[in-house]
């Protein structure tokens, strides 16, 4: 494949499986269309579709025409296939929320300090009937060790299973590994040897300059136009954080703060990036998206990256 760059070839050489993006139609009860609050995901919870026999293909079917209920995952996983039916942030599209954990259970706050379906992604392993479970089973756990790969998340830590989440109401994931002689400890070992086996990400990335025509084009579209609406509504606050904001872009591009001096290069932060993407790069990029503008859906995902890497965060 002699127009990707050698990253991009031996990623896609490790990808053991293929992920199909499906999504469901957007309704509040199933899939709200709202963002992780987290930007990407915080941890994965495992469950089981506690439905014996049922497909990926089925459960996208079911949670398509669902109406009496709240309830949905982000991801489906049988023996011939992983789909995605909300949003999960391995593509293009930013991760979104889904209905898997009951929003009264507060054990997912205590151990990550906020909400599962907030942000979290549900994973659900199909099983049972016809399915081949243990084939399911390793593409359940590829999946999780892919998606910690790419965020960064510890398996050991950050793959909670439902049951571990709602143990009054929940047996999940442990029924389905029961059905192949598996525990949840089992599991997760299970994706740290493929993360081992088949990393995604080949080094750590580090924080690099941005360029600073990047930086300047953001504080001239957006940083300064807000500061401006902020000085007229004489909100203080607001002028001191875009002033800020504004700064931070200059000192991740080198751009001197003040004319004559030097400006050495300083990380960007992380949350600087988070709100830039989120305020006004991503719904940019949905309007693009809505009118077929292939260009410019390019600016705003390579814009977005300029920024992940000015902070050391893993581009998208």
């Amino acid at each position: 494949m002699w127009w990707l760059s050698e990253w991009e070839e031996t990623k896609l050489i490790r990808d053991k499986y293929t992920i199909e993006r499906r999504y469901i139609n957007k309704r509040q009860n199933v899939r709200p269309g709202t963002r992780l609050t987290s930007g990407t995901p915080g941890f994965l919870v495992a469950h089981d579709t506690g439905n014996p026999g049922a497909t990926a293909d089925n459960h996208f079917t079911y949670f398509q025409n669902l109406k009496d209920r709240s309830a949905s995952a982000q991801t489906f996983i049988d023996d011939t296939k992983i789909l995605e039916i909300i949003p999960t942030g391995t593509g293009l599209d930013p991760a979104e929320k889904a209905w898997h954990v009951l929003y009264s259970v507060t054990t997912d706050n205590k151990l990550y300090g906020d909400d599962a379906n907030d942000i979290a992604l549900g994973v659900e392993l199909c099983y049972g009937g016809k399915i081949n479970t243990l084939e399911a089973y390793k593409r359940f756990a590829w999946y999780m060790a892919y998606c910690c790969d790419k965020w960064g998340l510890n398996p050991l830590i950050h793959i909670p299973s439902h049951k571990q989440l709602d143990p009054a109401r929940k047996n999940d994931i442990d029924q389905a590994l029961a059905t192949v002689g598996k525990t949840l400890k089992d599991l997760l070992y299970d994706v740290v040897a493929e993360i081992k086996e088949q990393p995604v990400s080949v080094v750590p990335p580090v924080a690099v300059q941005m360029p600073a025509s990047v930086a300047q084009r953001l504080i001239e579209d957006y940083v300064s136009p807000a500061w401006f609406v902020a000085h007229r509504e004489k909100d203080q606050v607001g002028l001191t954080h875009f002033h800020n904001l504004a700064d931070n872009l200059r000192m991740a591009s080198g751009i001197p703060l003040q004319p004559g001096s030097t400006a050495p290069f300083k990380q960007l932060h992380k949350s600087n990036v988070q709100e830039l993407i989120f305020r006004w790069l991503s719904p940019g990029w949905f309007a693009a998206k809505q009118k077929q503008d292939k260009t410019a859906m390019v600016y705003y995902n390579n814009t977005a990256n300029h920024l992940r890497r000015a902070a050391g965060m893993p581009t998208e």
